[in-house]
């Protein structure tokens, strides 16, 4: 026989809870909740935020206040939105922000110390590998088998790695791919093409649960996973941001791009590749970057857009690596890892049947 609860919300426990959570660029959002009869009661915000006029405070608590314990962020950030006095202006935090810090008293979302992080160095494997595992790791992850985990690339044969809705025809001169050896795979996420030669750019994988980013908008999620980043990089020399969508780029051009992809299990794949020593006329002799593609980058040479990090930071691919391995270690208290035998095994079998067959490949032609 099959029980439900009595009441919305009933899942979760009752009494004080207390979320925090701090906005990337902006301040910290505390939230102090209780729970009775599967409602919110008591509610207390509070935070280092700027908020006009002082009564729309009390004005967020009350919108909280009775709503069922088990509500969407989405759902608290409308609550939040609509009780709101018209001209309140809040400054270093969101709606939003709002309910993540709610669903995070909660334990509905996770902060970055909630989780125990891994750290799997970078390991020469075959590109088709690399994105197998990709998926892999991913599904272990929303599965709770693997700690959330940093992984880095590594790999030899030159390559391209198109995005999961891309066309193979529209993306390659296929003359360049045959003169220059390239191993052309589809990886599971969207987002543009990745030309990879052994030592040409960095490549991380970060496998985390859902809950991380849970009640943050899509766009926001890559900056946010990828603040220790910008942290390593600044530690560097190199002050970067984030170019909406996916784009990492510093004032002298862009430098990477990010890509992700949520699956059912509550697992997410959130994937960056960073430019080191790109030889950029070979990368137009491989890929087709239009015009179109251009419009809106301010730029009208794909040659010009890409300004790589051996350049910037005259510092070799390694030395960057590692400096990013450490800021996420010191960051999130992260320790190293190891792929096992049966995530490889696993891997291996899906380019077998997945990565590296045709029909995958050619999905999109």
């Amino acid at each position: 026989m099959t029980s439900f609860p009595l009441y919305p919300g009933a899942g979760i426990e009752a009494g004080r809870h207390h979320g925090e959570y701090k906005v990337p660029g902006g301040k910290l959002v505390v939230a102090d909740v209780c729970v009775e009869d599967g409602v919110l009661v008591d509610v207390s915000l509070s935070g280092d935020f700027f908020l006009e006029p002082d009564e729309a405070l009390l004005e967020i608590n009350r919108a909280l206040t009775g709503l069922p314990a088990d509500s969407g962020a989405a759902e608290l950030a409308a609550a939040v939105t609509a009780a709101l006095p018209s001209g309140t202006v809040l400054f270093g935090f969101s709606a939003d922000a709002v309910a993540v810090a709610v669903r995070r008293a909660l334990a509905k979302a996770t902060g970055w110390s909630d989780h125990h992080w891994n750290i799997i160095g970078p390991t020469v494997l075959p590109t088709h590998l690399n994105v197998a595992l990709d998926e892999v790791l991913t599904e272990e992850v929303g599965a709770g088998r693997r700690n959330p985990t940093l992984r880095f690339w590594d790999w030899e044969e030159p390559s391209v790695v198109i995005g999961s809705f891309q066309s193979v025809r529209n993306e390659l001169h296929p003359e360049g791919v045959a003169r220059h050896g390239i191993s052309v795979v589809r990886r599971i996420s969207g987002g543009g093409a990745m030309f990879m030669e052994a030592g040409n750019c960095i490549t991380y994988s970060l496998y985390l649960p859902q809950t991380l980013v849970d009640g943050i908008s899509f766009a926001d999620s890559y900056g946010f996973l990828d603040a220790w980043v910008m942290a390593a990089l600044e530690r560097l020399g190199i002050s970067a941001f984030y170019v909406p969508l996916n784009d990492i780029a510093t004032d002298q051009g862009k430098i990477g791009g990010a890509a992700q992809k949520r699956l059912a299990n509550g697992g997410m794949l959130h994937h960056v590749t960073m430019s080191y020593d790109m030889d950029a006329d070979k990368m137009l002799e491989v890929l087709r970057i239009g015009k179109e593609k251009l419009s809106d980058k301010g730029t009208r040479s794909a040659k010009k857009r890409v300004d790589p990090l051996r350049r910037q930071t005259g510092m070799a691919r390694g030395e960057i690596v590692a400096a990013m391995i450490e800021v996420f270690t010191d960051r999130y208290d992260a320790t190293s890892s190891e792929l096992t035998g049966a995530e490889l095994a696993e891997a291996r079998r899906r380019v077998e049947a997945k990565f590296g067959t045709d029909e995958w490949l050619h999905r999109v032609p």
